[in-house]
Parts: structure tokens; sequence; C-alpha cells
């Protein structure tokens, strides 16, 4: 194992910068399309539902299914693992993002709005300050997930480590095998618990004080 990480370690450094970096861009777009549905749907009872609903039937279905299905559409390479992750990544952010909306007591928000406040101000003033701790546990849950489905992406040569991790399950048997499933394994726990730390500490850093989570 030593040998063969020594022999190999700028890729290795390269692809785990390659899934990082699909993972924290793919996440980051699936937050933005999260949050402007969940604010969308926020105040609407049976919108907010079929949202949840359609969240929970999308966690169900199989990603390696799913990557079947945008290869043809896509093609391979990085496209389809970005659309890929970009999917499983908006689910959890989105239950999140509408529990965490629909938490802000009413009250809070009349208050604000007999002060003179606007709806948007309510929004990013009041509603999202509130809901921040319940929204960001969601995006850790995402990043978390997406890690792994970064890594199955690259079943279409995506970038990344899943691409050592394909390498040795193709070659069972051979003198190599274990160590690529191995490294490219171990390779995206460590990437996804650096991650969370830095995620736990940008959550504590962002949560308005005598909010907790």
């Amino acid at each position: 194992m030593t040998e063969f990480i020594a022999a190999r370690w700028q890729d290795i450094l390269f692809r785990s910068y390659q899934h990082t970096s699909l993972v924290l861009q793919s996440v980051t777009v699936a937050l933005i399309i999260a949050l402007a549905i969940a604010i969308f749907v926020a105040q609407r009872p049976r919108s907010a539902a079929l949202a949840n609903a359609l969240s929970s039937i999308g966690l169900t279905l199989p990603s390696l299914a799913l990557l079947g299905l945008a290869i043809p559409l896509f093609g391979i390479g990085t496209v389809p693992s970005v659309v890929l992750v970009i999917f499983y990544a908006v689910l959890p952010i989105l239950r999140n993002a509408i529990v965490g909306l629909n938490t802000v007591e009413p009250s809070i928000i009349e208050s604000a709005r007999g002060q003179g406040m606007s709806k948007a101000a309510v929004l990013f003033r009041i509603r999202l300050p509130l809901a921040w701790p319940i929204i960001m546990t969601g995006i850790r849950v995402a990043t978390q997930m997406s890690m792994g489905v970064a890594a199955i992406a690259a079943y279409a040569l995506g970038p990344g480590l899943g691409g050592y991790i394909y390498s040795g399950l193709s070659q069972i048997g051979g003198t190599n095998a274990l160590n690529y499933t191995l490294v490219g394994t171990l390779g995206v726990v460590v990437i996804a618990l650096v991650v969370d730390a830095i995620l736990a500490g940008i959550q504590k850093l962002t949560t308005p004080k005598g909010i907790s989570a």
C-alpha cells in the first residue's frame, strides 16, 4: 500500500481535489435551487407537502440507475456527474429548508411586519436566520451523501476518487485491485470527515446567538 501511494500520490491528490470540488460546487448549486423552491412553497401547505413527498421519493431512487438514465442525455464525463450530485444534494436541503422556514413562529413574522418590514426584509432578516441551523444541517447531510454519489458517478467517467474504486473492482484478483479500492474508499471517507468538520465550524459561526439547531 505504501509503495502504491508513493508511486501515485500526485494523482491521488489531484483526484481528491476533483472529488472535493465536484461535491462542493454541486452542493452550492443545490443550495440555491433548494432555497428558491423552499421559499416559494413554505407558505403553501399543499405545495410544501408535494415538495416533501417528491424529496422522499427522490431519495429512494438508486443513484446508479439514475446515472444510467443521465448518460444518454448528457454523455459521459463531468456533466452527468454534476447533474447526479446536484439532484441528490437538493433533496435533503429542500426538506430541511421547508421545515426550517415553517418552524418560525407566525407571531415573530407578524411583529416584524407590524414594524414596517417588507416581505423581503422579513425573509432575509427574520425567517432565513431563524431557519438557518436546520438548513445548515440539511447542507451537511447533502454534502456527506454527495461524497458517495460522486464516487458512483465515476461509472460515467466522472472526476474524483470513484475512478480508483471502479479500477479496483474491475481488476479483482489483480496485483493492485485492493490498493485501488482501499485508496479510493478511504480517500472519500477522509474528505467527507474533513469537509463535515469545516461545515460544522461554519454552522457554529453563522448561527445567530441564542439559536440552537
